[in-house]
C-alpha cells in the first residue's frame, strides 16, 4: 500500500472503463433499442474536479449508446472513446498523442477485456466488485462497488496525495 501511495504522486491522467467501474455493470435496453446505464453522481463530481485541477481524464470502452456520451458530454476536455475493440492500440494511441508515461496514468477497470490495459498503467486499480482476475493484478481495489464511488474513491485518494482535493474552488461546478 504504501508503494502505491507513493505512486499517486506522479498521476496526471485518469483511464476509465464504462461498463462495471463508471456503471453499476447493469444495461437496461428500451423498446427503440437505446441502452441505459446508471452512474454515480459523487463519481461524476470527481471527473469534473479532475478535470478542473488540470488532469485528464478518459473512457475507453468496448460499450455503445448515445446515452453514455451524453452523461459526460458537458465535461470540458474530457476524451471519451466508446466501442473499442482494442484497448490497448487506443490506449497505447493515447499515450502517444497526449505524450503521456505509464508512471502518469491510473486506470481502473473490472473484468477481462481490461486486463491487458491494465498492465500499461503506473496504477491499476479496479471496483470492490471486480473479477477476480482484476483483483489479482491491481494495486489497489476500491472499496466502492463498481457505478456506486469507486472512480471517486481513487480520484479523491490522488488528489489528496497531490494537495489538491478540497481546495477554494471545490465548492463550484
Amino acid at each position: 500500500m504504501d508503494n502505491y501511495r507513493q505512486k499517486l504522486a506522479n498521476i496526471t491522467t485518469f483511464i476509465f472503463d464504462f461498463d462495471g467501474v463508471l456503471s453499476d455493470g447493469k444495461v437496461y435496453v428500451f423498446p427503440d433499442g437505446d441502452q441505459i446505464r446508471a452512474t454515480s453522481v459523487k463519481d461524476g463530481y470527481a471527473i469534473q474536479y479532475a478535470l478542473k485541477k488540470g488532469y485528464r481524464v478518459a473512457i475507453i470502452s468496448g460499450g455503445y449508446s448515445e446515452t453514455m456520451k451524453l452523461r459526460y458530454k458537458t465535461f470540458p476536455g474530457m476524451d471519451i472513446f466508446l466501442s473499442v475493440p482494442d484497448k490497448v492500440a487506443k490506449l497505447t494511441d493515447y499515450m502517444t498523442e497526449n505524450q503521456i508515461t505509464k508512471e502518469q496514468i491510473l486506470i481502473m477497470g473490472d473484468d477481462i477485456p481490461d486486463y491487458k490495459m491494465l498492465q500499461m498503467a503506473g496504477i491499476k486499480c479496479c471496483p470492490a466488485d471486480a473479477a477476480e482476475e482484476i483483483k489479482g493484478t491491481a494495486d489497489y481495489i476500491s472499496f466502492q462497488n463498481g457505478g456506486s464511488g469507486c472512480v471517486r474513491d481513487v480520484i479523491e485518494q490522488t488528489l489528496k496525495a497531490q494537495g489538491k482535493w478540497f481546495d477554494a474552488d471545490a465548492c463550484i461546478w
